[in-house]
């Protein structure tokens, strides 16, 4: 793996599209055709990924067993590596992914309560390893980032967004505990500042992962 892997991690409401959205705006006239931008579940250019996005993200599937749904999310991220991540990364390109295997270990191995090692034993054994270069994550309190979504949210709703409070605190307290865990990955941003200082913080941040200067 030669080229640079950033995977965007945040709670529901933590503003990522927002700040990923202005962020790529900002890299993209420097990197041009070396910059990938792909999404989990799912991905750019994976369609067996966004197949198993429609089914996992279905609202009309409230019944779906936890660990179907674990299972599913690791389908989908090791198709996305292989169609996606790993060719772009081979030709020495920046890959910048909303979500990556941090999302399932905090959302199932927390959230769910299935426990962050099993999780992390399956996701490790679908991406053989590959972990991110830097990982930038969005901090927000679970009731700060729902209250945005229900005054806010205009595009989908889906079943992650309707789970009860106490779902969100366990997975804010997986992410912490990922990021403890992983010092030199995380980028940690207070994701509850106003938008334009979150855009900045994270730009600041990036820029020696990057190698840009201001």
């Amino acid at each position: 793996m030669s080229g640079t892997f950033i995977t965007f991690e945040g709670p529901e409401g933590a503003g990522k599209t927002s700040v990923l959205r202005a962020i790529v705006e900002r890299l993209a006239p420097l990197l041009d055709d070396q910059l990938v931008l792909t999404r989990e579940p799912g991905g750019k250019g994976s369609p067996v990924a966004e197949a198993i996005r429609d089914l996992v993200l279905d609202p009309n599937l409230p019944s779906m067993d936890a660990w179907t749904e674990a299972l599913l999310y690791a389908a989908s991220r090791r198709q996305h590596l292989v169609d996606t991540v790993l060719p772009a990364l081979a030709e020495d390109k920046v890959v910048i992914s909303d979500r990556y295997l941090d999302s399932s270990i905090a959302y199932q191995g927390g959230g769910r309560n299935l426990g962050v090692d099993a999780i992390t034993t399956i996701n490790r054994f679908a991406t053989n390893g590959v972990m991110p270069t830097a990982t930038v994550y969005l901090d927000i309190r679970p009731e700060v980032g729902l209250r945005r979504i229900q005054e806010h949210r205009q595009d989908e709703v889906n079943r992650l967004d309707v789970e009860a409070l106490s779902f969100h605190q366990r997975v804010a307290d997986a992410y912490h505990q990922l990021a403890e865990q992983s010092p030199e990955r995380f980028l940690i941003i207070n994701a509850e500042q106003d938008l334009a200082t979150v855009i900045s913080d994270t730009w600041t941040a990036l820029m020696p992962i990057l190698g840009i200067q201001d």
